[in-house]
């Protein structure tokens, strides 16, 4: 897959699965207008990887009118594993940059697993996404919008709660509609 269907693939999700299903009760506001920057790096190596993800926190800090970055690395961290403990070098730049309480970073990945569950369970479906990617979020921002909102603590919950009730099959049918539109489109 070339760039454009990879941001198309990756912006569906957001728009059928993390908005559709409201899963992150403020991604809607900032989709709308227009304040997410969808990225795909060419990194096939970690180190290539931590490369973009400095050059991609420095852009945040040099435009403000970005809110977030969704960083899409389809050719490296392929394998949930790896990814997972990648992670920390990410965290880790975080640091090293003083940028800790400025940004943070989520993470999304096909095979995500949230420790102790099963790697089918549909619970991990609030964090698999069509590729692997970094989500860099403004701190500052993120405060004011959990501030705002009145049961942030039940997110999590309510999330588990949808994905089970939705199913592994449904979530793995969704997300595979994801990939087959993007290359549909293009």
């Amino acid at each position: 897959m070339g760039e454009t269907e990879v941001i198309s693939a990756t912006r569906k999700w957001v728009e059928d699965v993390v908005v559709g299903y409201n899963l992150c009760p403020f991604a809607k506001r900032e989709l709308v207008r227009n304040r997410v920057r969808f990225v795909v790096s060419e990194a096939e190596t970690e180190d290539e990887l931590l490369q973009a993800l400095h050059s991609e926190l420095q852009r945040l800090e040099d435009e403000p009118e970005i809110e977030t970055t969704l960083l899409i690395h389809p050719g490296v961290l392929q394998d949930f594993g790896p990814y997972n403990e990648f992670l920390d070098a990410a965290d880790g730049l975080l640091a090293y940059l003083d940028m800790e309480g400025v940004y943070q970073i989520a993470s999304f990945h096909p095979d995500y697993q949230f420790a102790g569950t099963e790697p089918d369970a549909a619970e991990n479906y609030t964090n698999r996404s069509p590729f692997p990617m970094l989500h860099l979020l403004r701190e500052a921002s993120l405060e004011a919008a959990i501030d705002s909102y009145p049961d942030v603590d039940g997110i999590p919950q309510r999330n588990i709660e949808l994905m089970n009730e939705l199913g592994s099959e449904k979530m793995r049918s969704i997300l595979r509609s994801c990939l087959d539109e993007s290359t549909r489109k293009v």
